[in-house]
């Protein structure tokens, strides 16, 4: 397994994104997935590439389920220079969501617009970028997200998971910046999670590591009743995981007066830092920064969390930084970084 090593784009004349791909199949993602993977090792877009003096921009999508934000920006300095949202509409179907997608790339497309990332929530398989799972947005497994952008916009396009952009955001120009070693966490309906090592995010053999949510925390034993046992990560402290913990309360004593629901309860810290203290031991991260709603009232408790960890870790194993986020836009803004793939 590698760091994934990011392609750069060029806005020249000549740039023929798929030039070398001259007959696609168009039959199914499976044909499509088939083909890419025959042929080529890593995605091949454009022959030239865009260096870090040259003027022009990118575009970032952040694909969620009831709205799509959208914003470009300077490939030289990741200034923000416009800023897009629009609703999803998932119940319209998947084709209305492409449209949405296409409509708002459009917009947000100038004369030296080089590229277009998108971030979307479940798993996108590379380097072809088909969507594989895509939670909250029926219709969308088996679409060639990227292929289908660039058909449609002219644009060549990135895709990844929203967690492993928001997490390439933070470590290039967030919390952490300056960082060797940056895991991202994103605490919201569900938990996400990203990796990136000196400046590029690490992705797997297959481009589905940091999927955090589905570690085990308590095999068999989840926190509240269901059919399901898994007693992952996402069953103890996703947002509709404390909702349902919630409902099931029996002792208003094990929640924490004026906290939002996804951090009331007392057991949380011990939980969070059981997740760190696997995430610690594997990756020896020099930040953990956490993001979404949830991640955001975790932040009010960091000290409890630390304390936890202390109990839980290797003795005088340091602890690292545990951060909030600090980026108001950062999945958009990871998602144009995934064409780019530049420090600042």
């Amino acid at each position: 397994m590698r760091p994934y090593s990011f392609k750069r784009f060029s806005a020249s004349a000549d740039c023929s994104p798929l030039k070398e791909l001259p007959s696609l199949p168009k039959t199914s993602s499976t044909d499509w997935s088939s083909y890419i993977e025959e042929k080529y090792s890593e995605p091949r877009f454009c022959d030239t590439v865009v260096t870090v003096d040259e003027t022009g921009s990118v575009i970032g999508i952040d694909l969620g389920g009831t709205k799509i934000a959208a914003a470009r920006y300077s490939a030289a300095s990741w200034k923000q220079q416009q800023f897009l949202r629009r609703e999803t509409e998932a119940s319209k179907g998947f084709s209305h969501v492409l449209d949405t997608l296409v409509d708002v790339a459009t917009e947000l497309k100038k004369e030296d617009t080089r590229a277009v990332g998108i971030g979307a929530p479940g798993l996108i398989t590379h380097p072809e970028g088909t969507i594989l799972t895509l939670p909250n947005i029926p219709g969308g497994e088996g679409v060639p997200i990227q292929q289908t952008l660039f058909e449609r916009t002219g644009l060549p396009c990135l895709a990844d998971n929203d967690a492993n952009c928001f997490t390439l955001a933070e470590a290039i120009a967030g919390a952490g910046k300056g960082a060797s070693v940056v895991v991202g966490v994103t605490l919201g309906t569900g938990v996400g999670g990203g990796i990136v090592i000196n400046g590029k995010l690490f992705q797997g053999s297959q481009g589905y590591a940091a999927e955090f949510g589905h570690m085990l925390l308590v095999p068999g034993h989840p926190p509240f009743k269901t059919e399901d046992k898994r007693g992952d990560v996402e069953q103890f402290f996703s947002g509709s995981a404390m909702g349902k913990r919630c409902e099931e309360a029996k002792d208003p004593s094990d929640y924490l007066e004026g906290e939002v629901c996804a951090f009331m309860h007392k057991d949380i810290y011990r939980e969070v830092a059981w997740m760190c203290t696997n995430l610690i031991h594997v990756l020896d991260p020099s930040v953990i920064i956490f993001g979404g709603s949830a991640g955001h009232a975790l932040a009010r408790h960091f000290k409890e969390v630390e304390k936890e960890l202390h109990h839980w870790m290797l003795p005088n194993m340091p602890i690292p930084e545990l951060k909030v986020a600090e980026l108001k836009d950062a999945a958009t803004l990871g998602a144009a970084m995934l064409t780019i793939g530049k420090s600042i």
